[in-house]
C-alpha cells in the first residue's frame, strides 16, 4: 500500500483516479489497492530504481548508488520501499521481518533468495 502525497499524486493520476482528495480509497477499495500496489512495484521514482527492475536484473547500480551500499537484491528493494525508516541503521528487527517474510514467500514458491537480502549498510535513496 501507498503512503503520503507524493505518492498519491503520481498514482492517482497513472489510475485515473483523483487520490490526493481521498487517499482512503487505497485502503478500502480492492481495486484500487491492487492497482497502487502495481504502480509502485513497477514505477521508478527518481533516483529510485523500480521494484520490479531490481527484483528482475534490469537495474544496474550508479558509482554513487554502488558508494552507498546499494547493490541489487532483496536489501535495495527494501531501500525503495522503506529505506528512511530501515535501512542503513545496522542490523534491526523491522528489516529481519521483512528478509523472514520474503524467504518465506520464497520457500512456498520454490525459488531462490538471491544475495544482499538486508539493507543494514545501504544509504536510504535520497
Amino acid at each position: 500500500m501507498i503512503s503520503y502525497n507524493y505518492n498519491y499524486g503520481p498514482a492517482g493520476k497513472a489510475i485515473n483516479y483523483d487520490l490526493l482528495n481521498n487517499p482512503d480509497a487505497v485502503a478500502t477499495d480492492v481495486t484500487i489497492s491492487f492497482q497502487t500496489a502495481f504502480w509502485f512495484w513497477m514505477t521508478p521514482q527518481s533516483p529510485k530504481p523500480s521494484c520490479h527492475d531490481v527484483i528482475t536484473g534490469k537495474w544496474t547500480p550508479s558509482a554513487a548508488d554502488r558508494a552507498a551500499g546499494r547493490v541489487p537484491g532483496y536489501g535495495a528493494i527494501t531501500n525503495i520501499i522503506n529505506g528512511g525508516i530501515e535501512c542503513g541503521k545496522g542490523p534491526n528487527a523491522l528489516v529481519a521481518d521483512r528478509i523472514g517474510f520474503y524467504k518465506r514467500y520464497c520457500d512456498l514458491l520454490k525459488v531462490g533468495y538471491g544475495n544482499y537480502l538486508d539493507c543494514y549498510n545501504q544509504q536510504p535513496f535520497a
